[in-house]
This record gives structure tokens, sequence and C-alpha cells, in this order.
């Protein structure tokens, strides 16, 4: 049946972090691989508080098909949200996805043409390349430095006209990096004169729980900046619940493509949403879940300090779910997880979050859906795999 496959379809692979984390389902392995949010954070009894309340109060309403714009007073709550941190997006220019990869695809299969050049972080957000790689995008591919991406090869990558500039800005999927303000500046000042657009995810933004937050690059980038947003990490994955927000001469295109693909997100999931919302204090939930985060991630970094050896690097990240680590260059991250998954420890390694040319001496570690003493116990058996190769 292989002939019947389209080309876009054929040279595209699986999720690598998927196929790993079938791997890691036993209850004896410690998991770094996933990126999971912590499961003991849903709001489990306000879910069905508002489940009750929207069927006994517009049950037959939230049932019914809706818009392709989404419901409107979802979409009010995060253009407010926006407002709150100075940027103006109406509610116009927003649209409510199955979650925020949906608005990467949406945008992709809008703006792209076949090979055309589409600028992506080194590492990059694995669904992002898979996303973009069924439209065949040609990725040109900017170094990561510890403080956002390096400037001379945003310079080059502007060069070759693209139509897109794919980016994680806070606590970047893999590395955990943020972008700098000055970087931020330095980047808006090379794409401003260019008809690039600028795709900003920010999946984990509110998930700061070390220093101040950056500005958005719409601050800076207003006019040729796309946001992505997702309630997956703030509230509950299983909803597939996120937005798009962009300029009206975007958004007219990105709506014909949701109404192609789906005609409209699930309705029903919206209402409960937003009823939660509007019953509950979202941030004072966000505030619950940044607490336990910042404990896991400082146990996740101490234990690299105590237990890793010296020539091993590792980010240390201010907010949202990962580090990355760089391993001394004749360890293949790759042959380590074969050893690391004999001792009952998973990670990602690195290989999966470059379009081409990965560094394979790299791995993602994630720390929020892992408690204090099982990650000090996890780091101590990965140290001792990567001791063992050494």
């Amino acid at each position: 049946m292989e002939n019947i496959f389209a080309d876009r379809i054929n040279d595209v692979p699986k999720s690598f972090i998927r196929e790993i984390l079938k791997v890691t389902v036993q209850p004896d392995v410690i998991s770094f691989a996933g990126g999971l949010p912590n499961r003991d954070f849903f709001p489990v009894k306000e879910i069905r508080e508002s489940c009750c309340r929207v069927l006994d109060e517009s049950g037959k309403d939230a049932l019914q098909y809706s818009t392709t714009e989404g419901y409107e007073p979802l979409r009010e709550f995060v253009s407010k949200r926006y407002a709150d941190k100075g940027i103006n997006i109406s509610p116009d220019e927003i649209l409510i996805t199955n979650g925020s990869q949906q608005g990467l695809d949406l945008m992709a299969k809008s703006v792209l043409n076949e090979g055309e050049n589409v600028i992506i972080e080194r590492p990059g957000y694995l669904g992002a390349i898979q996303s973009l790689s069924i439209y065949k995008a040609n990725f040109k591919t900017v170094d990561l430095e510890n403080d956002g991406p390096c400037i001379s090869d945003v310079k080059k990558a502007i060069e070759s006209n693209p139509k897109l500039f794919y980016a994680v800005p806070n606590f970047q999927n893999p590395s955990g990096i943020t972008w700098s303000d000055s970087k931020r500046r330095e980047v808006a000042d090379v794409l401003s004169p260019s008809k690039t657009v600028l795709i900003e995810d920010d999946p984990y933004g509110e998930l700061r729980f070390i220093g101040k937050p950056q500005e958005s690059m719409k601050k800076y980038l207003e006019k040729n900046t796309v946001l992505l947003g997702s309630f997956s990490k703030i509230f509950a994955p299983s909803f597939r619940l996120g937005w798009i927000a962009a300029p009206k001469s975007i958004f007219e295109k990105v709506i014909v493509a949701k109404q192609a693909a789906d005609l409209h997100t699930n309705y029903f999931s919206q209402r409960v949403l937003f009823d939660y919302l509007r019953n509950n204090d979202i941030d004072k939930h966000i505030s619950t879940i940044l607490a336990v985060y910042r404990k896991q991630r400082e146990a996740m970094v101490n234990a690299i300090k105590k237990y890793f050896p010296e020539e091993v690097e590792f980010t240390e990240p201010e907010g949202g779910m990962f580090l990355w680590v760089k391993l001394p260059r004749h360890i293949n991250s790759l042959e380590l997880f074969d050893i690391a998954i004999k001792d009952k420890v998973a990670f990602v390694p690195g290989d999966p979050f470059y379009p081409s040319n990965p560094d394979k001496f790299t791995m993602r570690l994630n720390f929020s859906c892992v408690d204090e003493a099982t990650i000090t116990e996890g780091i101590e058996r990965l140290a001792g795999a990567i001791k063992s190769v050494m």
C-alpha cells in the first residue's frame, strides 16, 4: 500500500518522543522524557463542577455547532490577559485552536509553499519541525546561545527571504533557554525591514518561577508577529485548547484553513474552560504549580551538580519544564539512552530536535512530572550510565 501515500507524509518521521514514551510506561522506569504537566495539579473537582454548570445552565447551546473563531467570552479572556501585559490584541484577532500545535499547522498551511524557507532555532521544538516538514519547508537554522539566537545566524538566514521564523522565546523546548530583552530587540531590528513573519510560540510563558518576565516579541515587531498560546500547561492538556493571535490580513486566511480542517474547536470544552476561568482564580492555580516546579527544577539542577561528571554542561532555566544537557563529545546520547533504560531511567536524546545535522551529544530532561526524591534518584542513575560510557 506504500504507493498510495503523498510525498508530503512519506518524508515526515513519527514523533521520536511519542515512540520513546512507549518504552517508559513501566512503573519502575524514572522518566525525564515526556513534556507532561504535573497531573497532581489538574483541577479535577473544579472541572467537574464546571461541566455540570454548563450542562445545567446552557446544555443545549453548549452541545451545538459553533463559530469557527471560538467562544467569544473565551477570546475576550485571552485578549484581556494580553492587555494586562501591555499587548493590545482584539478578540477579533484571536482564534481558538486545538492546542497551539494546530495554530502552527494552520499558519504553515496558509502561508508556505513547497520549498520555501523557514527559520527555526537550533535545537528547535520537535513538534514544529514535524509540522513544518509536512509542508516541505526548507529549514534555515539559527544556533541558540545562552540568551537567545545567534544574531549573525539570524542576519544570514534572513538573506534567504524566509516566509516564517518560528521560535519559542520563553523557556524554549528543548533547551529551557529564554531570549534576553536585548536579543529580542536585535532580532526585531533584523526582521523589521523584511516580510518574514515571526511566529512566537509561548506555551511556557506563564511558568516563570525565577526572575522577571521579558517583553513579548509583539512589542518589538508588532505588525509581523503572530502569537500562539495554550491552556495545556496551566489548565489541562487533554482539553487541547489553545489559540492563535494574528493581524487581520493573516487571520482571515487562517480562518479559511481552520474551516477546511475541522469547522471549529470543541465547543463544549471551550464553554467548560471559560466557566472554570470565571469561577476560579487561575493565577492562584498557576502559583501553586510554580511553587512545585521550582522545587523540582532545583532538585534536578542540584542533583546534576552533585552526580554528573564536570565535563557535562547544562542549562539552568528560570521557568518552563525542561533543561538541556551537552555531553562530552565522545558520548552519543542515542547510545547512552540504550544504557540508561537498562538502569530504568529515560530521557530524550538530542537528535530529533534538529531538522538536519543533529548534535548527537545532547539530551533533554523534563522535571515537571517527577517528585524531588525521584528526580534525585533518576539523575544519580543517569550519572552512573554516563560514567560507565566515559
